[in-house]
């Protein structure tokens, strides 16, 4: 049941942000790669509770984890990125429109998320070199093919061209599968963040929702060598999908 948003819970928030800007404009160009990573795995976790969601991840549920590999994820909120950097930091492509965000936009782009813009090819080219390079140094980087969100129990069909870096960079990709439920273990709508939703009404629809868990699985790694990245986009899209839906629930086609 939708309850007020208290007061206390909007100024934590606020101040949570506000503090996260100064530490990432005062503080991280003076710390390595590893103080930061830890920072940004504590800031995160705190903002996602602020926001009144927890987080399962079930060790006895989840695949190895590869290193070096290309993460991907299906998408369904903002609170995504969050969600994954309070279990592994990373390095994640996200959509041009995320650095207009108040805050969070500032917060994704100093803090090494990459941008895209949508239908630009040499774009696309741009950031996939820079992937390579990325996982060549060691950094974990995500990205979400479907390219934006979706609502819950459906994936949409995930574009297939930056799973090339993958190939180039000779890892394997590990699919991630994250949704949001409510007390019972259904999918909790308020989660969802699509149409012309905007990130202050999602804001408020999470921390009005009376709670959620945010549930991250990891998934067996798949093997590029010798792969197509359409295979690849294939592949981690069935995996993905097959697990999203809770018990008792449909799935939805893509």
């Amino acid at each position: 049941m939708a309850t007020t948003i208290p007061a206390p819970g909007l100024a934590r928030l606020a101040v949570h942000l506000a503090v996260g800007l100064m530490k990432v404009a005062l503080l991280f160009p003076f710390l390595g790669p590893a103080a930061r990573e830890r920072r940004v795995q504590r800031w995160s976790r705190q903002l996602v509770a602020i926001c009144g969601v927890a987080m399962r991840f079930d060790e006895s549920r989840q695949a190895r984890a590869v290193s070096p590999a290309l993460i991907v994820c299906n998408h369904v909120s903002w609170l995504d990125i969050f969600v994954i950097n309070a279990l592994h930091p990373c390095r994640f492509v996200a959509k041009s429109d995320i650095r207009g965000w108040p805050l969070i936009g500032w917060l994704c782009e100093h803090t090494g998320t990459i941008f895209i813009a949508r239908g630009k090819a040499r774009d696309v080219r741009r950031i996939y070199e820079g992937l390579v390079k990325s996982i060549h140094d060691g950094e974990r980087v995500a990205f979400f093919p479907e390219g934006t969100t979706s609502p819950q129990g459906t994936v949409l069909p995930f574009h297939a061209n930056l799973f090339e870096a993958a190939i180039e960079a000779e890892v394997p990709v590990q699919p991630y599968a994250i949704r949001y439920l409510d007390a019972d273990g259904s999918l909790h709508s308020s989660a969802d963040f699509i149409g012309e939703m905007t990130f202050v009404e999602s804001v408020i629809a999470i921390m009005k929702s009376g709670g959620m868990t945010a549930e991250l699985v990891r998934l067996p790694a798949i093997d590029t060598d010798g792969a197509h990245r359409r295979e690849l986009a294939k592949a981690a899209h069935d995996a993905i999908a097959g697990m999203l839906v809770p018990e008792g629930e449909v799935a939805v086609e893509s």
